[in-house]
Parts: structure tokens; C-alpha cells; sequence
């Protein structure tokens, strides 16, 4: 699962990096693939969170909240693609890409 999901992510990303508006109904329809599958990314992601362990022993975990923002703004580029309200300069923010946290270790109570 864990690199299943950020393989998807960075091929959304390198198909939408292009930089033409779509020019064809093959492309569109290419473009609502993308956004079915990230809904479906969205839906596993969401059920490994719950699967977790909320307080779990281990040192490092899953940032589940950074990964939902990637995908999110991967869906809006997408959405702004398909449907641009005007043309706009890109915004420069760069995906974040790294999804592990360093949780510290408990103190033990006297």
C-alpha cells in the first residue's frame, strides 16, 4: 500500500504537468479517469488511516493529512486544467512528497 499509493500520485503529476489546455475529448476523458482514480486513492488512504493504530509504539508513521493535501491539490490542477477560468500564471508550490513523521518516544511516568 504505501508505495502503491505515492506511484499513482506521481503519474496524476506527470500527466498534469503539461502545460496546453485539453484539446480533445480523448484527453478530457483521460483527465475524468484521473480524477475517478484519485477519488478512489482518497477512499484507500482515508481506510488505511482508520486501520491504524491511533496511538501506536512505533518511532515513525504515516502522515495521512500531508498525502490528502497532495492529492487535493493534484485534483484541483486537474479541475483547473479541464476547466480554466482564465489564464492564470501556475502556481510554483511543489508537492511535498514526504509522508513519514518522527512521533517521540513517551517518557515513562514515575
Amino acid at each position: 500500500m504505501p508505495t502503491t499509493v505515492p506511484r499513482c500520485l506521481l503519474l496524476s503529476l506527470a500527466i498534469v504537468d503539461g502545460s496546453s489546455y485539453a484539446a480533445s475529448a480523448h484527453e478530457q476523458d483521460q483527465f475524468s479517469l484521473i480524477l475517478q482514480q484519485l477519488d478512489t486513492i482518497e477512499r484507500l488512504v482515508t481506510r488505511a488511516k482508520t486501520a491504524s493504530t491511533a496511538e501506536s509504539v512505533e518511532r515513525y508513521r504515516f502522515d495521512y493529512p500531508r498525502l490528502t493535501q497532495d492529492i487535493q491539490r493534484i485534483r484541483h490542477g486537474v479541475q483547473g486544467y479541464l476547466s480554466p477560468s482564465r489564464a492564470q500564471p501556475r502556481d510554483p508550490s511543489e508537492l511535498v512528497g514526504d509522508y513519514l513523521l518522527d512521533t517521540p518516544l513517551a517518557e515513562p511516568s514515575p
